[in-house]
């Protein structure tokens, strides 16, 4: 009789950090990584966006380092170039991964429509995907979802709420 190996959880850190707009959860990794950043009126999402990318999680109170607590802090004051120094990882499929990075290259006070991403992508019939990985995204704001808008420019879906896309839209320049 064969046994199935066992598999430890991922174990992560979790803290939280008040914002404007709610309380965020930050989860780390033993490096000191973001992981995720959700809000904590959606933790039940966010933990299964974490099982969905690393199966069996562990999430353990755990200070996040003072230098992202800071940079987000930061962020939220008005210091908008904040985000780019926060150090993140993801797991996620090969495509997943290739959108979310792409996210980071929206820049700050700016939108694009899921199409133009995907055409930045070189991939511009993946609309839908785009749309799809995006909604997947472990990382609010530090991969800013909240800048991908609809194609006649309305505010379409994020995960956190229209009122904090709004407001994260709003705080970075953007008239919507």
């Amino acid at each position: 009789m064969n046994a199935r190996p066992t598999h430890r959880p991922e174990s992560f850190g979790l803290d939280r950090l008040k914002t404007p707009i709610g309380i965020a959860l930050l989860v780390t990794d033993a490096e000191g990584v973001l992981r995720a950043l959700d809000w904590e009126d959606y933790e039940h999402r966010m933990r299964e966006l974490l099982r969905l990318h690393y199966g069996a999680v562990e999430l353990r109170n755990q200070p996040a380092p003072a230098s992202m607590k800071a940079a987000l802090s930061g962020y939220f004051d008005g210091d908008l170039s904040q985000l780019a120094t926060v150090a993140w990882r993801v797991a996620g499929t090969p495509f997943q991964r290739k959108v979310w990075t792409a996210l980071a290259t929206i820049p700050v006070g700016t939108t694009l429509n899921y199409g133009a991403l995907a055409a930045k992508l070189d991939m511009p019939k993946a609309v839908r995907a785009v749309g799809h990985a995006n909604g997947s995204n472990p990382i609010s704001v530090v991969l800013p979802c909240h800048r991908l808008i609809g194609a006649d420019g309305s505010l379409v879906k994020y995960g956190g709420g229209l009122e904090r896309k709004r407001w994260l839209l709003r705080h970075e320049g953007v008239e919507v």
